[in-house]
């Protein structure tokens, strides 16, 4: 926290750092059972009416009266990453977007409007890096009208927590009425450590999604548009363990967009879970990502699957932010 000379606590933030990653530190309430004071760090969205609101790295919004504030500063925009492939939030956004393609998309400035028949949240909701063109809330009604034409709620994806993410367009949201209703990280990892994991064993790999893979794809009746999301990407493998029932042991997804390579849909049979299944698919697509010149890897997995995140982590995956899902606000009496 900053100190004056004189040994003081000093706030040295105001309502003009909006926008800026900042730490601060208040007083608690009487009473408190966790100290005299209590720290935030994160980015300073909003200082109004007495308020300051700061969004923290998963995306949470903290409410401080600036009556409470005893320090504050200005701190780097980002913190340095320890470990994983270095990149930029608008970068691993659009290599992930590129590997899950709506069937149906438009462009708003720079923001994109993606639609397919609501197929997964990704392919059905707005990815906004950058200026829309619009002043906010135009932006939004068009937004609400394009969705509404094709019969969808209107989604936005936003991110916090990294190097160009999206802190302040979520407390705009909020503010209109906007409801957060899913929080996931995307983890990023390096492929050839990944590669070493396990043998190939027994593991096959396809170009595309076949009757056996889908019987073990956690999203049963899987349409046309479904096929079509599945199987868009630069490059994109299916990968499948043999199982004694029709339906494989396990499987997973792979895409590979230059140096990057995206895993997703990895399951496995809750009969076998807890064998290594898990790994020994991860490794063989990664050998095929290294075989393709890919050299890291990132993948996406919701902030309370801890049984996932705990396997990833012992991959050498960690987070490299949140993101999240903006509905619009529902109708009155809806």
């Amino acid at each position: 926290m900053e100190i004056s000379a004189a040994g003081r606590f000093e706030v040295r933030i105001t309502a003009a750092d909006v926008g800026k990653r900042v730490s601060v530190r208040r007083w608690n309430d009487p009473g408190a059972t966790d100290g005299k004071f209590t720290d935030t760090v994160g980015v300073l969205t909003s200082w109004d009416d007495g308020v300051v609101v700061i969004t923290r790295k998963d995306g949470t919004s903290v409410r401080i009266p600036e009556s409470v504030l005893v320090a504050g500063k200005v701190v780097p925009a980002a913190p340095a990453r320890r470990r994983g492939p270095a990149a930029s939030y608008p970068e691993l956004a659009r290599i992930v977007s590129r590997g899950w393609r709506p069937v149906e998309s438009v462009r708003l400035g720079e923001w994109e409007l993606r639609a397919a028949a609501g197929f997964t949240r990704r392919a059905n909701s707005v990815l906004p890096l950058g200026d829309p063109g619009l002043p906010l809330d135009e932006a939004l009604t068009v937004v609400r009208r394009w969705y509404g034409e094709r019969g969808l709620p209107a989604y936005v994806q936003t991110a916090t927590g990294a190097e160009g993410t999206q802190e302040l367009l979520c407390a705009e949201l909020e503010k209109r009425g906007w409801t957060r209703e899913v929080t996931a990280e995307l983890w990023v990892g390096s492929l050839a450590p990944l590669a070493d994991l396990a043998e190939a064993g027994g593991v096959v790999l396809a170009r595309e999604a076949d009757e056996a893979w889908l019987a073990r794809y956690q999203r049963k009746g899987v349409s046309e548009v479904a096929l079509k999301v599945l199987g868009s990407g630069p490059s994109v493998w299916f990968a499948s363990v043999p199982g004694e029932s029709g339906a494989p042991a396990a499987i997973g997804r792979l895409v590979v967009d230059g140096r990057w390579a995206g895993f997703a849909a990895v399951e496995v049979d809750p009969a076998l879970r807890r064998q290594g299944l898990a790994t020994t698919v991860m490794a063989a697509l990664a050998r095929q990502a290294l075989d393709e010149g890919a050299s890291a890897a990132w993948l996406q997995v919701e902030a309370g699957n801890e049984g996932a995140r705990a396997l990833y982590a012992r991959m050498g995956f960690a987070a490299h932010h949140a993101y999240h899902h903006y509905r619009e606000p529902r109708p009155e009496g809806a």
